[in-house]
């Protein structure tokens, strides 16, 4: 395949990635809605949240999991520069302790909505319908494989939390944070039982392999 036909082929994906925002557009602005790090043993649990231009141009928006992190953070870039708006809202792991991983994403989706600076006039959700937020919403399955403003929401919830993890690994080193991101790998249990868990960790997550709580 050439480079021409290359180009043209993900112009096809980008536009059939745009079939929800075209069957929802007489709906007024449309907000796609995402998160990074439900399932990791540390670091927060991210939402992202935005809205893209009716004839938004970014190619390569996918579905964060499918980019590699420099096509992620390349598409990032784009994001930031061309979206209407986008925001983040994020639930630490204290909370995500104290009200179950699924309320904190809640919560985190609640805030990344309110940090839009605007109030969309509909959502469109990966899979979930968030409690406590009256605006329109549309759960859909796979969403950030299926739809354009979704997948560009889970690509600014990836790039912000996998910064803040790499962070982390500088504050404390000897977890691996900046290449696991936090994900119960064999090296990251290894270095929990051996260093003990770390004011990031979700107690709720790694109780079964936190040294404090031998018997």
């Amino acid at each position: 395949m050439t480079k021409e036909e290359r180009l043209e082929a993900e112009k096809k994906r980008i536009y059939e990635m745009q079939s929800y925002e075209r069957e929802y557009a007489d709906c007024g602005l449309i907000c796609g809605i995402d998160e990074a790090g439900r399932g990791p043993f540390a670091g927060p649990v991210v939402a992202g949240a935005v809205i893209l231009p009716r004839d938004c141009d970014i190619l390569y928006i996918n579905d964060s999991k499918k980019l590699s992190e420099k096509k992620r953070e390349e598409v990032y870039a784009q994001i930031r520069e061309k979206a209407v708006a986008w925001a983040v809202g994020m639930a630490s792991p204290e909370r995500i302790d104290e009200i179950n991983i699924l309320q904190a994403t809640y919560e985190a989706m609640r805030e990344a909505i309110k940090n839009l600076g605007v109030v969309p006039d509909i959502l469109l959700n990966d899979a979930v319908t968030i409690p406590g937020v009256d605006i329109k919403q549309v759960p859909i399955i796979k969403g950030d494989a299926k739809c354009l403003s979704i997948a560009a929401a889970s690509i600014m919830a990836k790039v912000t939390r996998d910064a803040i993890m790499v962070e982390y690994d500088k504050t404390y080193p000897g977890y691996g944070f900046a290449s696991h991101k936090g994900y119960g790998t064999k090296q990251h249990i290894m270095a929990i039982k051996e260093l003990g868990p770390l004011p990031i960790h979700r107690r709720s997550f790694i109780h079964k392999y936190d040294p404090s709580q031998s018997k």
